[in-house]
């Protein structure tokens, strides 16, 4: 039961960030938007797996499984900060940053005096 509650905890402390990061009432705001936003939640997630990487550390007496748990999670966290979330938010090349023209006004300034 106590393996199942600490595996419960821990998605969730993974998967918040992210989910954060995107939508809910944080979404949109200057401290979780752009690199800086990126910035913050890839420290919370290391700051979030500290925990684990002390029981890898424990568990085989070598620093080598608890770094290969940072390279997994900073692998997990690019794709999920740098592919799938411009991917949800719609924030790639096509978007654009203003709004569109209803109205063509430039055949109003052609005729004499403009």
């Amino acid at each position: 039961m106590w393996h199942a509650l600490v595996g419960a905890v821990g998605l969730i402390m993974g998967l918040l960030p992210h989910v954060l990061h995107h939508i809910g009432l944080l979404a949109g705001t200057a401290l979780v938007a752009g690199s800086g936003g990126t910035a913050l939640f890839g420290a919370l997630g290391i700051l979030a797996s500290i925990p684990m990487l002390v029981r890898l550390y424990r568990r085989f007496g070598s620093w080598v499984a608890p770094a290969l748990g940072l390279l997994i999670f900073a692998a997990m966290f690019s794709v999920s900060a740098f592919v799938i979330g411009p991917a949800i938010s719609g924030t790639g090349a096509e978007v654009n940053p203003g709004p569109e023209p209803t109205v063509d006004h430039t055949g109003e300034h052609t005729g004499p005096g403009h």
